[in-house]
């Protein structure tokens, strides 16, 4: 079997990177680690941290394909990010202009959680707990 340790990276791809790059450090409080210009391929890519770990590299390329992004769309569901007052989380994205879906309760495990998008309409979850 396969030993793996973790996981490494989330990999995004932005249409708008400096809206995207904003979101995820102004609003959802990502820490900058690194950021790159390729002029190769004319992209960059910010590698983003939480809490130290959990690395997002966000990518912004000239040309990318639009794909659904619909929480039961093929391939990654959402992303979710674990809070620990769901209440004052919400309130925080809504007062910076971020539109949540209701809050919702997990029958399998009791626990609150909530859906929104990026600015790209990727799907992302708080969950409480």
């Amino acid at each position: 079997m396969l030993q793996l340790k973790g996981i490494h990276h989330i990999a995004i791809i932005a249409s708008d990177y400096g809206q995207s790059k904003r979101f995820y450090t102004e609003v959802l409080g990502f820490a900058i680690v690194r950021e790159t210009y390729r002029e190769e391929r004319d992209s960059y890519k910010l590698d983003l941290s939480l809490n130290g770990c959990y690395t997002i590299e966000l990518f912004s390329f000239p040309e990318y394909v639009p794909r659904p992004t619909q929480p039961e769309a093929l391939g990654l569901r959402h992303l979710a990010f674990a809070v620990e007052n769901l209440d004052t989380a919400v309130l925080h994205l809504q007062e910076v202009g971020v539109s949540t879906e209701p809050i919702r309760l997990d029958t399998l495990t009791g626990k609150r959680f909530v859906f929104f998008t990026d600015p790209d309409g990727l799907p992302l979850e708080l969950y409480e707990g």
